[in-house]
């Protein structure tokens, strides 16, 4: 299944939020012995969304809606 999000997202505000040079990231890691990793992969679909605009994602599929 596939949903369409286009207009939603152009209507959101924007959040700007740059990702880092992956460079810069590499070549400052260069020499260390100690790394450290997050892991933010699951925190996307933990971001709770406001209850009144939980209709604006809600799709419908034989059995409901799923919002």
């Amino acid at each position: 299944m596939c949903t369409n999000f286009i207009n939603l997202n152009k209507a959101c505000p924007k959040d700007f939020y740059p990702l880092p040079c992956l460079g810069r990231l590499v070549d400052g890691s260069a020499g260390h012995e100690v790394f450290d990793f997050m892991d933010a992969s699951r925190g996307y679909d933990e971001i709770r969304m406001l209850p009144e605009d939980e209709e604006k994602t809600t799709f419908i599929v034989k059995y409901g809606l799923y919002c």
